[in-house]
């Protein structure tokens, strides 16, 4: 199976049908998937901040989300993970397409996808890199149960391994 059938597949079996994302090359190989499954709610959003809002009030009303983004759009979303997700404990997988690694061509992607995992330790958040297929399962299901278990946000990090970046040849 694809690695981004896998990925939804997961969240199916977590129960998780709010998605809110900010639209990119990598992660649309999952999103456009959800877009057609009529068990998932996608709210496509402006910005990355605007997506974590949606993840938070779908957790208030008892429903779980997930959010989808770039790495460069996490430094957008920093404030609402470090003054509401994190400290009020509001739980969902935060799933970023990797850029600035192997295979980058843009130059102004690198120091942000660079920073992704430090700023993701700094707020207290864990996160996993998925790199090979074979993984991505095991990898998703586990950091999701760690999520809802600790009640923190978790980073599932999409590897330019895994997903071959987004490449101008």
């Amino acid at each position: 199976m694809d690695w981004s059938e896998t990925v939804v597949q997961c969240l199916k079996g977590n129960n998780i049908k709010v998605v809110p994302y900010v639209p990119d090359a990598i992660t649309w190989r999952v999103l456009e998937k959800l877009e057609k499954d009529p068990f998932f709610h996608t709210v496509p959003c402006t910005r990355e901040d605007e997506a974590m809002g949606v993840a938070c009030g779908a957790y208030l009303g008892k429903q779980r989300a997930a959010v989808f983004m770039q790495s460069s759009g996490l430094g957008n979303c920093i404030n609402a993970l470090g003054s509401l997700s994190v400290p009020c404990r509001i739980p969902f997988p935060l799933f970023v397409s990797m850029r600035g690694d192997l295979w980058e061509f843009n130059i102004v992607q690198v120091p942000v996808g660079r920073a992704v995992r430090p700023i993701l330790e700094s707020l207290g958040m864990q996160h996993v890199t998925l790199t090979r297929a074979d993984e991505v399962e095991g990898m998703v299901n586990g950091a999701i149960k760690l999520c809802y278990a600790s009640r923190v946000p978790v980073g599932i990090l999409f590897s330019t391994l895994l997903t071959g970046g987004k490449r101008v040849d």
